[in-house]
């Protein structure tokens, strides 16, 4: 018996240590240019291009699930804030009155870091392409409805995840993905 438990437990730690599987690829985000809350321009080349970024789309006015995903957001950086590698953009779906001046008091009320975390506005055309075309969740097109989906983006662009924000269960499994990619040689 115990010459069985010796054999076997290897085994078991081999199988405990195998490298998990690697998160999928979806399509790729193009480069684009909007402003961000401090009223600057933001290249998603210069400011995204090489990070693992984690994206979504808000609204400042929002009473649904807005303030929902922009807390479950700022948990998500603060569990990985020792990842230097890792940003945050959050882009509304309400151009006309998400300002920078209104994005920059969004993210005071949830303490965004602003040096990780960028909220992002720009023409409703912009905004359109990228929601729609780019991230696949819908349109900007004045009505406010936009997903509550979380997308994980790779270091090239590329997505390689979508997570929920209705319950709790699919955070710590974004959280496991950001902390595999930030380990894994990006292909």
């Amino acid at each position: 018996m115990k010459r069985r438990a010796l054999l076997t437990a290897p085994l078991l730690l081999a199988a405990c240590s195998r490298p998990p599987e690697p998160l999928p690829v979806y399509q790729s985000i193009p480069a684009f240019r909007l402003t961000a809350q401090d009223g600057r321009a933001f290249s998603s080349a210069a400011e995204l291009s090489g990070h693992i970024w984690v994206a979504d789309f808000i609204f400042t006015t929002c009473t649904g699930p807005c303030p929902r995903m922009s807390r479950l957001m700022k948990q998500v950086a603060e569990a990985t804030r020792t990842l230097p590698n890792v940003r945050y953009a959050s882009f509304t779906v309400d151009p006309r009155n998400d300002t920078p001046e209104a994005l920059a008091a969004y993210a005071k009320r949830y303490s965004a870091d602003t040096t990780r975390w960028s909220f992002l506005t720009g023409s409703i055309e912009d905004l359109h392409h990228l929601k729609r075309e780019a991230f696949k969740l819908g349109n900007v097109d004045g009505s406010l409805n936009h997903s509550t989906r979380f997308v994980l983006v790779d270091t090239q662009g590329r997505v390689r995840g979508f997570y929920g924000t209705s319950d709790d269960a699919d955070v710590p499994k974004l959280i496991a993905d950001i902390q595999q990619l930030s380990r894994a040689p990006q292909s």
